[in-house]
Formats: C-alpha cells, sequence, structure tokens
C-alpha cells in the first residue's frame, strides 16, 4: 500500500474543488456572461467577471478577470478556465495570456517547475476568497441600493 498519495491526486483534488467553486457561482455555466463585484475593507471594489468563451457538450472555457478600482493594480489578472463537465474538473490553462508551453518543449528559466500547480492553487484561493469576502451581482447590488 501507497505510505504517500502520488502528485496527481492531489492536483485532480484541486481541479475538482475549482469544479465545485465555479460551478455554484456560475449556476451550472447557464449563462455567457456573468458580472460580480466585491466591496473591500478600504472601501475599494473589484470588479470580477466571467466570460463563456467556448461550450460543448463535455466542455467549457471560460475567461475569469478582477479589475480593481484602485491606482495599484497588483491584483488585476486574466486566468482562461477549461472546465470539463463529465470529469467535474476545472484546470486553469492559462494565465495573464500566457498559453503553457507543451511539454515536448523545454522549459525556459523564467518558468517554475510546478506552474502548472501554482496556477490552479491560486485559483482554488481566488474562488475561496471570494465566496469569503461575498460578492453580489450588479443587478442585486442595484436592487438593494433602489430597495426593490
Amino acid at each position: 500500500m501507497l505510505k504517500t498519495l502520488p502528485i496527481t491526486s492531489h492536483h485532480l483534488a484541486i481541479c475538482e474543488s475549482n469544479f465545485l467553486r465555479l460551478s455554484k457561482l456560475l449556476k451550472s455555466f447557464s449563462m455567457k456572461k456573468y458580472f460580480f463585484e466585491t466591496i473591500n475593507p478600504d472601501s475599494s471594489n473589484q470588479q470580477i467577471s466571467f466570460l463563456v468563451l467556448s461550450k460543448t457538450q463535455h466542455t467549457v472555457v471560460i475567461e475569469a478577470k478582477q479589475i480593481t478600482s484602485n491606482e495599484i493594480k497588483l491584483n488585476e489578472f486574466v486566468l482562461r478556465i477549461q472546465i470539463s463537465l463529465d470529469a467535474k474538473l476545472a484546470e486553469v490553462t492559462s494565465y495573464q495570456g500566457e498559453k503553457p508551453i507543451p511539454f515536448f518543449i523545454h522549459k525556459s528559466v523564467i518558468q517554475s517547475w510546478d506552474e502548472k500547480k501554482q496556477q490552479n492553487r491560486f485559483l482554488t484561493e481566488w474562488l475561496e476568497s471570494i465566496f469569503l469576502s461575498g460578492i453580489s451581482s450588479k443587478d442585486n447590488i442595484k436592487n438593494i441600493i433602489n430597495n426593490e
């Protein structure tokens, strides 16, 4: 019996948890665009958008963006995520517009050996922070402001 789990099982667990969070947040990927807004403790806000780029019977490819309202643009990023509906997995395929280098090409010195793992873990932590800080769709915010 194995004393430690293979690395792939940890990666699959991360991708599965990302799928569960995304499907809850994006209501099973039923729409083409999703817009949310968060309010930070310093009264700045962050615009979060999800755009469905392609959808087939078994996969969905989405682009996730976060844009901040303050001058410091450290929290802005773009992720491209491939979602396997039948396997119930969500994996980051691109971060900040960079495509992953194919496995048969020697990786450059700038890339980390665990870059793919880091990107998927980043997605997990970002989705957790969205649920912890609380978000609302722009329509819900307008309804709250207008007392509807």
